[in-house]
């Protein structure tokens, strides 16, 4: 496992096809460790299935998906999951399960125990107070809870982290606040991370590289500062339009 000098993750010619739907069509790309990646597109464009054929929620209809030049395929699952921290959009914390108990999910899973301390210390990545450990999910507010869920995905040291619209549900402020601890954990923990989101301006805000899919396919890939510039082509831009109005909106308010 873990093959040297091997790209973080790559995609080789991955489709999946619900009957005569096809969903993804043929992506082949490499994502190098240490970039924060998004992956961007209207709903429905593929995004979300792509992203899942990583550590095997989606099964491809053919091609590969190489992690750390293994290919997934041939990894058991508890140990391809152990690599891969995973953030949900939907939050998705187990509601009879205390914060703690949720964190350590994972690892427990795997044979592993979870120290308090090591709890503690998750919560406070994801800036949470160490005595919310004790708490249940629904005494927490939706900002916490998905905070909760990123400190779960880091449980297991994870070289990769995948998200899943993980700030969809989150109101303007936490949303924003959350993105930017993302962004620093990405940094601060060396990771590699692939943010699946609809939102242009979160990616261009965040990301490193923009990845737009459309139809199953990938249309654009570029870093932010291009996009801005108009480049990656008629529907990256259409996608880049939204927060450009917005600016241009807000602008005209403060004159």
């Amino acid at each position: 496992m873990n093959s040297p000098g091997a790209p973080a993750l790559e995609f080789r010619d991955i489709a999946k096809h619900y009957g005569e739907t096809s969903a993804v069509g043929g992506v082949s790309l490499t994502i190098p460790h240490g970039q924060f990646v998004a992956l961007v597109g209207a709903s429905g464009s593929g995004k979300s299935t792509l992203l899942k054929t990583v550590n095997r929620l989606v099964e491809p209809t053919s091609g590969e998906v190489l992690f750390e030049g293994d290919d997934v395929t041939g990894l058991p699952l508890p140990a391809l999951r152990r690599r891969i921290g995973y953030v949900f959009q939907s939050i998705g914390l187990f509601p009879h399960m205390s914060v703690a108990e949720n964190i350590a999910i994972g690892p427990r899973l795997a044979g592993e125990r979870l120290s308090r301390q090591r709890v503690g210390e998750l919560l406070e990545l994801v800036e949470l107070e160490p005595d919310m450990a004790d708490r249940m999910p629904d005494e927490l507010s939706g900002g916490q809870r998905q905070r909760v869920g990123v400190a779960r995905a880091l449980a297991g040291d994870p070289h990769l982290l995948l998200m899943d619209e993980p700030l969809g549900a989150l109101d303007p402020v936490t949303r924003d606040a959350l993105g930017e601890r993302i962004r620093g954990l990405h940094r601060e923990l060396g990771l590699t991370t692939i943010m699946v989101t609809h939102d242009m301006a979160e990616a261009l805000l965040l990301a490193e590289r923009v990845l737009v899919m459309d139809a199953g396919a990938i249309v654009a890939d570029e870093q932010p500062a291009a996009l801005v510039a108009g480049k990656g082509g008629e529907v990256a831009q259409a996608l880049v339009a939204v927060p450009r109005h917005q600016s241009e909106r807000l602008a005209e308010l403060s004159r």
